[in-house]
């Protein structure tokens, strides 16, 4: 019996040598900047700045805008629990917003009902998650953010090289975005880095700022000490290291390369159980960059991936919605069926393994029991 996992990273000697050249040479930060110009050409942002993790980068983000106790950020209900936590270390309120089923982003019309309803200065901002790596109609989110005088920030852990119309995300109209460079969960994570990315000066000035404590370092009037420093503000300890830059540099190069073999994945996939019975897999989309493959099944769930995972198949969810996870159930007395579209996707959901290193034996042994096990349990 095979084994494979849900996600892997791929490396080579590339990673090794980075990582080396950090060993054997002085810490100057040569890599932390060497990582956000390469971010910045292969985005075409104006600015980078990178951070331990795309949490610390939402976080830092959320930072640069002055969020404050009692504001409001619109979100989808289907997102990674990092969103609302990192609003409420602000003491502010995520507001929770349907999916459409088709794509499983943010729907759109839902979006605009809440921010007409919910129309106050409070109302500061919306975070717009890419599921899976595929971008929602970004032009009629921007038109209404601006209409209602709201920055946008984009999700995009799992999304770095996706593109909108033939231009990468991240350089569009967007306030801010964030990347993380490791699509899948950290806890399958050889390295953690995340990145914000942004066009507009003054953001990315404080964030800067902001990420290392809000020190500003001067020098005496001679110009030869450097240990002289002042602190402008209350900031955090988001910084990258050395290392973690010199890994991501050798991710970053292969970002397309790792692009291109999940959307071959994706189209094995389709092929092969597109006519399964019971399961729905959703049409291959060329923009779409397949971070993560996910599947419908239409009833026993979690019955059909304990037998995947018996049969050596690991498998992810992606995501519980957001309020049927206690603390903000209890906290905001959301009702089950508030959210039905997300309520009902995340009965069927299944994510499967997708990534670079997955070999093409394995992806047809991943879809031999998948069609194996729907005979058996459906």
């Amino acid at each position: 019996m095979r084994n494979i996992a849900i996600y892997k990273a791929t490396l080579d000697n590339e990673e090794i040598n980075q990582i080396k050249s950090v060993l054997e040479a002085k810490n100057d930060l040569s890599k932390v900047i060497e990582f956000e110009d390469g971010i910045s050409k292969y985005i075409g942002s104006k600015y980078s700045i990178a951070t331990a993790t795309s949490t610390a980068a939402l976080h830092l983000a959320l930072s640069s805008m002055k969020l404050k106790r009692g504001d409001k950020i619109l979100m989808s209900v289907n997102s990674f629990v990092n969103l609302p936590e990192t609003v409420r270390h602000f003491d502010a309120e995520p507001i929770f917003v349907d999916i459409n089923p088709e794509d499983m982003n943010i729907d759109i019309d839902k979006f605009e009902e809440i921010l007409v309803a919910n129309r106050s200065k409070k109302l500061r901002a919306a975070i717009i998650t890419f599921i899976g790596g595929l971008a929602p109609d970004l032009d009629r989110i921007y038109t209404i953010a601006k209409k209602h005088n709201i920055l946008i920030i984009e999700d995009c852990r799992a999304a770095l090289g996706s593109s909108y119309k033939g231009k990468k995300v991240g350089n569009l109209s967007a306030d801010m975005t964030i990347f993380s460079t490791n699509p899948s969960p950290s806890k399958y994570a050889i390295s953690r880095s995340g990145v914000l990315v942004t066009n507009n000066e003054e953001l990315a000035s404080r964030a800067k700022l902001l990420r290392n404590h809000a020190i500003t370092t001067t020098y005496d009037s001679f110009g030869n000490l450097d240990y002289v420093y002042d602190v402008d503000d209350i900031g955090h300890k988001f910084d990258i290291s050395e290392l973690d830059a010199a890994y991501a540099i050798a991710q970053l190069k292969k970002t397309d390369s790792f692009i291109k073999r999940r959307q071959n994945i994706a189209k094995m996939y389709e092929e092969n159980l597109k006519d399964v019975k019971h399961i729905t897999i959703l049409p291959f989309q060329e923009g779409h960059i397949y971070t993560q493959y996910i599947i419908k099944i239409n009833r026993n769930r979690d019955a059909f991936a304990r037998a995947l995972k018996e049969r050596g198949v690991s498998t992810a969810l992606n995501y519980i919605p957001l309020h049927l996870l206690t603390y903000y159930k209890n906290k905001y007395s959301i009702k089950i069926t508030a959210f039905p579209n997300a309520l009902n996707n995340y009965q069927q959901i299944l994510s499967l393994p997708i990534y670079a290193g997955l070999l093409d034996e394995e992806v047809e042994y991943v879809c031999k029991q998948v069609i194996e096990v729907a005979k058996e349990w459906i």
